[in-house]
């Protein structure tokens, strides 16, 4: 990898925590200076501008979140085990998250609602291809006979996440990881409700 390239990926990784801890309005420039030890003016030369920063450390905080995914869910064998395993990933959002300062998804998703459009064009795209993968492993499940055929993928997955998000959100609030517990007990009593007799 080339230095400007390595100056580049950085910038990304520490912004990347940066932002999802101090929010997108309150990191400056500064802050990001600061963190990576970089002049504004090397900044400059790898970045157009701070929102270009925040959308490339938003898309880096995804890929980190997959990678966490995808190593939790190649031991299971089935689709309730996937997404249990997927959830795990967050058991400890009080002290361990994935990525320092919580789930970028919910915290992108709240701070870009009307402030940053184009921020928040990239949360909607991640919350749909993380909810099209979920409504991907119920549908192996009824694919393999786990699940009863009357399960309405996108409703249990949209559920699914949502619950998983508001205990990811309770749990950082509180400083109490009982609220992620909570949340993926009823995730899985749901799809224990939907099992095949």
């Amino acid at each position: 990898m080339r230095k400007g390239e390595q100056t580049r990926l950085r910038i990304i990784e520490k912004s990347a925590v940066l932002f999802n801890e101090k929010g997108y309005t309150g990191t400056t420039m500064q802050d990001i200076m600061d963190v990576t030890g970089l002049t504004k003016g090397a900044i400059y030369r790898s970045f157009a501008s701070k929102d270009d920063i925040a959308i490339e450390a938003f898309q880096y905080a995804g890929q980190v979140l997959w990678q966490h995914f995808s190593a939790a869910i190649e031991t299971q064998d089935t689709a309730t085990g996937k997404i249990i395993a997927m959830c795990d990933v967050y058991r400890d959002t009080v002290h361990n998250p994935p990525l320092q300062g919580g789930c970028p998804f919910l915290n992108t998703a709240v701070e870009s609602d009307h402030s940053f459009p184009v921020l928040r064009d990239h949360a909607v795209g991640a919350y749909s291809q993380m909810l099209g993968f979920i409504q991907s492993l119920l549908a192996e499940g009824l694919r393999t006979g786990e699940f009863q055929p009357e399960m309405e993928l996108e409703s249990v997955a949209s559920f699914i996440f949502s619950t998983i998000e508001g205990g990811i959100m309770a749990g950082r609030l509180m400083r109490d990881n009982r609220h992620v517990a909570y949340a993926m007990q009823n995730i899985e009593r749901l799809l224990l409700s939907y099992k095949a007799q």
